[in-house]
């Protein structure tokens, strides 16, 4: 028997996207600096220190100074791109975030480096599943989550020509591009990226993956799954949300983050508010998540192909 070639989709580092874009706009636009906490490598910037070294300054582990010397610096004309690991940047430098960022709109684009489960093994104390929370919560902050590089790319475009505070959570899980190449990103527009009449899923970051691999499988059972990728949180596309909910009367959401405050509580305002429908919300239940693989994780809390059929079939039997 003749054997069926597999299709290797290839899996790419957003980072790598991050980092080559805001090269390309240092070399056009020298107000734009960038900050770091001790986190060249990891921020993938080895590159933009190299070619602009006196426009990289590194404040060590202390995130209050960074965000605080960034909103300085765009006080005075500098466009700072802020970066670091999400569980840190948005933790412990909150109150720099809200005042010295948000309520002073200073334009300062906050770079979350390895949003959600992505530290894995380092446990607890590193995975970043309350900042999505945290974010939206914080008056006049854009916050956004790329699902692929090529969003990543123009996510950074966007939010360079963007005048105001922005936060943009970035993974370090490499992930298949699931927008094709003639795909525009938007600041507060989610994209259908599959369309179905019988339940939707609504995703951001990795979890677009994620929701594209269930809605195949689920296509296999004869349902028909829409799939939205809501890239924005804030400002959020109700407008697309409304209309899933009016026309496939079933919503789930997916995402890296706790299911309290993020993706899934924003969808779920919406429908509350103009057309309430069953849902489902996936992610971390209210706890802290313990250490263990990427991979252990995201099967852990169901945050696979099969986990979110499952969730799925729950609405479609309930």
């Amino acid at each position: 028997m003749e054997k069926k070639s597999e299709v290797i989709m290839e899996l790419v580092d957003p980072r790598e996207g991050f980092a080559k874009t805001l090269e390309g706009l240092g070399e056009r636009d020298p107000r734009i600096v960038v900050l770091v906490n001790d986190s060249v490598g990891s921020s993938k910037m080895e590159g933009f220190a190299k070619k602009f070294p006196d426009r990289l300054l590194n404040v060590g582990i202390a995130e209050q100074d960074l965000v605080g010397i960034a909103a300085g610096l765009a006080n005075g004309g500098k466009i700072p791109f802020a970066c670091g690991a999400a569980c840190f940047l948005t933790a412990r430098a909150m109150e720099q975030i809200k005042v010295d960022m948000a309520y002073s709109r200073a334009n300062v684009k906050l770079c979350g480096m390895t949003g959600g489960l992505g530290y894995g093994e380092m446990g607890p104390t590193h995975h970043a599943i309350e900042d999505l929370a945290w974010m939206r919560a914080i008056a006049g902050l854009v916050v956004i989550v790329p699902a692929d590089a090529i969003e990543t790319t123009q996510a950074v475009q966007a939010v360079y020509e963007y005048v105001g505070p922005v936060y943009l959570r970035l993974t370090r899980l490499p992930v298949p591009n699931v927008n094709a190449h003639g795909y525009t990103f938007k600041i507060g527009k989610g994209t259908c990226i599959r369309d179905g009449k019988d339940l939707t899923l609504i995703a951001n970051g990795t979890m677009v993956t994620v929701a594209n691999q269930a809605a195949e499988v689920l296509a296999v059972e004869g349902i028909q799954t829409r799939v939205i990728n809501m890239t924005t949180l804030c400002p959020l596309d109700e407008e697309i949300i409304i209309k899933a909910a009016r026309e496939t009367g079933r919503i789930v959401t997916i995402e890296e983050h706790t299911v309290y405050g993020g993706l899934g509580g924003a969808v779920a305002e919406v429908v509350a508010k103009h057309c309430p429908v069953p849902m489902r919300i996936m992610g971390v239940p209210g706890e802290f998540a313990p250490t263990g693989s990427v991979k252990w994780l995201f099967e852990y809390f169901g945050l696979t192909p099969e986990g979110v059929r499952k969730a799925a079939h729950e609405l479609l039997e309930g």
